[in-house]
């Protein structure tokens, strides 16, 4: 293809002529993904570099001034453009390897603690006779008061008193692993 050719291409695709987009891509595709295969060694990357640099020159046609021949305006813009993707993908794997080196060196061991702590709480509370769950939850769930307890249960200061003292002290025997 000749500098004139090419510069009357690029006149009609800064104009938005499809056919004349066509021309230049299929004259250039197959070369250009071959020498991006070079950099990449990959085949489907390459393809995939050589079509999203057409559509960012499509896109951006009406802006295009190139001086040099095509060929060479097009090797540079691939060879970019493979470039930035394996700088791209050499930080991704820095940042993997940065996430898993913290990971191996985090002792999660406290956190399945408390995951297992909250399983053996609830346990506990459920194992206790009904009517002393039931004051437990009252006071320590919704946040009651001892008085609004016996209240609502019309039972004596005095009964939750000694049922939550017995609530805690069960619970506390079960739970001594964790203390």
């Amino acid at each position: 293809m000749t500098l004139l050719e090419e510069k009357t291409l690029i006149d009609k695709i800064r104009n938005n002529d499809e056919k004349a987009f066509e021309k230049l891509f299929y004259h250039y595709y197959q070369s250009l993904c071959l020498f991006a295969t070079q950099i990449l060694t990959n085949n489907n990357l390459a393809e995939e570099m050589v079509q999203n640099f057409f559509v960012k020159f499509w896109e951006k046609r009406s802006e295009l001034y190139i001086t040099t021949s095509l060929k060479s305006y097009f090797l540079k813009s691939v060879k970019n453009q493979c470039l930035n993707h394996i700088k791209h993908e050499k930080i991704k794997l820095q940042h993997a390897n940065k996430v898993i080196s913290e990971a191996e060196k985090t002792d999660f061991s406290p956190y399945f603690i408390e995951v297992d702590l909250q399983k053996d709480i609830e346990k506990s509370i459920a194992a206790l006779p009904e009517k002393r769950q039931e004051i437990f939850r009252l006071s320590r769930e919704e946040g009651l008061k001892y008085r609004e307890i016996s209240e609502k249960l019309n039972i004596s200061v005095k009964t939750v008193e000694t049922q939550m003292r017995l609530a805690i002290q069960t619970l506390r025997e079960k739970l001594s692993k964790y203390l």
